[in-house]
C-alpha cells in the first residue's frame, strides 16, 4: 500500500507540488490497520489503491487520497482537526495518530455509531463525533488547525472557512454530485485572508447540504 502511495505520489507531483509526502503521515499511514475499517466481504481488498464500498451508499476512500489530503493540512501534534463525514473512521483514526484531537461529523447515524465503536475498540481515544449536517461543521470546538472533509461539496461551505484558525489549511473536494470534481485546499493566514488553490481531479461520494441557508466562497 504505501509503494502504492509513492506511485501516485510520483505520477501526480507536479499537481500537488512535490516529489514525498511527509514521513510522519506516511508513518501513520504504516501503523493503521485499514483492513480493521473495511467491510467483511472486502478484506481481500483491504491494502489495495482503490475506494471500497462501506454501506449506506458510501466508500473508504483509497489510501493514496487519504494520505494526500492528510498531508495537505500539515497536521502537527498539538493540532485539534475537524473531519467531515466520519464513514468508517479510517481517515479519522489517520488523523488521530498525528494530532491532539479529532472532531467527526457524519449525517448517516448507522455509520457514526459503528465508527466511533470501532475507534474505540482500536483504542483511538482522543477524538470526538456527532451525528450532524457537514456543511455548517461544528462551531462548539472551533476554531481548528485543520478541516478534511471526505465528500464532495457543491461549494466551499463559509461556516468551515469561518471554523478554521489563523494558519489553518482545509482540503475539500468541490463540484457535481458523481460528476468533475477537484481537491481544493483552503488556507487561511494568521490575518485570516484565506486562499483557495485547486490540487487535482478527485472522485468523492457527493456531500449532503440540509441547510440551504448555509453560505458560499467562490475559487477565485
Amino acid at each position: 500500500m504505501l509503494a502504492d502511495i509513492r506511485t501516485g505520489v510520483a505520477w501526480t507531483k507536479d499537481k500537488i507540488g512535490k516529489d514525498a509526502l511527509d514521513p510522519l503521515v506516511m508513518q501513520a499511514m504504516a501503523q493503521v490497520p485499514r483492513h480493521a475499517f473495511v467491510p467483511e466481504d472486502s478484506q481481500s481488498e483491504a491494502y489495495a489503491n482503490r475506494p471500497l464500498l462501506i454501506g449506506h451508499g458510501q466508500t473508504i476512500s483509497q489510501p493514496y487520497i487519504v494520505a494526500l489530503m492528510t498531508d495537505l493540512i500539515a497536521p502537527q501534534p498539538h493540532h485539534r482537526v475537524l473531519e467531515i463525514g466520519t464513514g468508517s473512521g479510517y481517515q479519522t483514526a489517520v488523523l488521530a495518530v498525528l494530532c491532539d484531537t479529532v472532531y467527526s461529523i457524519d449525517l448517516v447515524p448507522p455509520l457514526r455509531t459503528a465508527a466511533a465503536a470501532r475507534l474505540a475498540r482500536l483504542g483511538y481515544r482522543n477524538v470526538l463525533t456527532r451525528t450532524a449536517n457537514g456543511y455548517q461543521g461544528w462551531p462548539e470546538y472551533a476554531p481548528y488547525d485543520g478541516i478534511i472533509v471526505t465528500a464532495a461539496a457543491g461549494y466551499i461551505p463559509q461556516p468551515l472557512v469561518d471554523q478554521l484558525g489563523p494558519g489553518g489549511r482545509m482540503a475539500i473536494p468541490i463540484g457535481e454530485p458523481f460528476g468533475s470534481q477537484d481537491l481544493v485546499l483552503v488556507e487561511k493566514d494568521r490575518q485570516g485572508a484565506v486562499a483557495i488553490r485547486t490540487i487535482l481531479g478527485v472522485a468523492f461520494v457527493p456531500m449532503i447540504d440540509r441547510s440551504p441557508e448555509a453560505g458560499m466562497l467562490s475559487d477565485s
